[in-house]
């Protein structure tokens, strides 16, 4: 559904996207994760056709770059900041955002009534949008990247700010978009979203991606050994082991223990043995 080849992008002289490639496919959740000033925003705006790439392509679909506009209309954004018109109410701002692609008529009011009901906003269609809650707002800044019914959908940062419930609800809606076969690019802070919902996951850094596979498969190549962690005698010792059931069982020839268990590594261990633990402000 989209495929990032060679992206490379500068700003002055700093490098944001440096040879960064990728391919999302129909019905995937791709996360993307990577610390502050890694490149994901940039890639996001050179894969809508909001930045121009200065090497390397960008093609959605088998059909091109999304700078042309029949191209584009393929595409909904969810940018991080959220963009609606707080004056308006939602329904006024769905309405709006879909005259923008070219919607009118029943064709518009079927949309606009089918993103309110995803978006659970039916109840506040008519309220000012200013008036909303956070999480109402972030899920109507997701009904206006849908309201045109695009086929891949690109969330920046989708549940930021916003209460466990509303970030339980949003999280449900993106693997119901998966379901309707739509390609998702998913970028996020919180590791925990990423395991839950994404089919793949991308860790880039300097504008490049370091590793991308399942979670498990991350795991698996960068988590390291588990450890094993045993108390006895009140004392806690611990062990890295690729074997820890035959490593407690040694231990066990030896006296009983207190307590044991084992510590696997998960992708927040992986993130940052692949980007370090230096602050990124």
């Amino acid at each position: 559904m989209l495929a990032l080849r060679g992206l490379h992008k500068r700003f002055g002289k700093m490098v944001a996207v440096d040879g960064l490639s990728l391919e999302v496919r129909r019905g995937e959740i791709l996360g993307l994760l990577g610390p502050n000033g890694a490149g994901k925003t940039t890639t996001i705006h050179m894969a809508v056709g909001l930045v121009a790439p200065d090497q390397g392509t960008v093609d959605v679909d088998g059909r091109g770059s999304p700078r042309h506009p029949d191209v584009r209309r393929l595409l909904g954004l969810a940018p991080q900041a959220l963009a609606i018109y707080e004056a308006l109410s939602p329904e006024e701002n769905l309405r709006f955002f879909g005259r923008v692609q070219g919607l009118t008529g029943s064709a518009l009011e079927e949309r606009v009534a089918w993103t309110l009901a995803f978006s659970a906003l039916e109840d506040r269609r008519r309220d000012r949008s200013g008036e909303l809650s956070g999480g109402m707002k972030r899920r109507l800044n997701l009904a206006a990247a849908l309201v045109h019914d695009p086929q891949l959908v690109l969330l920046d940062e989708p549940t930021v700010g916003v209460d466990p419930q509303s970030r339980n609800a949003i999280l449900d809606r993106i693997v119901e978009l998966r379901g309707q076969g739509r390609g998702i690019v998913y970028t996020t802070h919180y590791m925990e979203e990423a395991s839950r919902i994404c089919d793949r996951v991308a860790i880039i850094d300097h504008g490049r991606v370091l590793a991308m596979g399942t979670v498990a498969e991350l795991v698996s190549c960068h988590g390291g050994d588990p450890t094993l962690v045993v108390r006895k005698g009140g004392v806690e010792r611990r062990l890295t082991t690729r074997d820890p059931a035959g490593d407690l069982a040694r231990i066990l020839t030896a006296g009983a223990v207190e307590d044991f268990r084992v510590e696997r590594a998960d992708l927040e261990a992986v993130f940052l043995q692949l980007t370090g633990r230096r602050l990124r402000d």
